[in-house]
């Protein structure tokens, strides 16, 4: 949120803090999340991650159709080479699969999805916040964890913690080596959110 008031809103800064909110509560897109998710789309009808996980809030509520017909109209407008396509596809399958398999889509009963709904902002921050640690934990008993790293930088960018981010940059790149393809594509992504790494 911090970010968001330092630099402006952009769709895609809205759209991380949604995903970020959704994250710390176990992949639930609450209500805040939508708030988020429906702030990008009104700066970028086309964000994929806002659409995406507005889809991913019908199928949670049991709206399975109307879900399923929002990931196809993403399907319609992705580029061939996006990298929302299989997380589409993805979703779509596990939309269409029999209601005996047990569980909604992602998971979370109705229960789960209250409480989070239900949590004060300042909660959830706290929740995001202790995630965010969480992550940074893990990333350093293992640190070859390519996906994690990305995570950690979009998670403190989305925090407002631009220390950190820049912080957990160097350490990605570290974990791999300067000259690889690993610390090119960190330092690319960050530069992207806005961070650069510290010299």
């Amino acid at each position: 949120r911090n970010a968001i008031r330092l630099d402006g809103d952009s769709a895609v800064r809205q759209a991380g803090l949604g995903e970020a909110i959704a994250n710390a509560a176990g992949g639930i897109v609450s209500a805040d999340a939508q708030a988020a998710f429906e702030a990008a789309l009104k700066l970028d009808p086309a964000n994929a991650k806002a659409n995406f996980y507005l889809a991913m809030g019908l199928a949670q509520e049991g709206k399975k159709a109307e879900a399923a017909a929002a990931w196809q109209k993403m399907l319609g407008q992705l580029a061939p080479d996006s990298p929302w396509r299989s997380a589409v596809q993805q979703a779509l399958a596990e939309a269409a699969a029999p209601a005996a398999a047990g569980k909604p889509v992602n998971g979370p009963d109705a229960q789960a999805v209250e409480a989070a709904q239900q949590m004060s902002p300042q909660d959830r921050q706290a929740m995001i916040e202790t995630m965010v640690a969480g992550l940074d934990d893990r990333l350093k008993q293992n640190p070859r964890d390519e996906e994690g790293w990305m995570r950690l930088i979009r998670s403190y960018v989305v925090l407002g913690k631009a220390d950190q981010a820049r912080d957990a940059l160097g350490r990605a790149i570290a974990a791999f080596g300067a000259d690889s393809e690993q610390a090119r594509k960190f330092t690319a992504f960050a530069a992207s959110l806005g961070v650069a790494a510290t010299e």
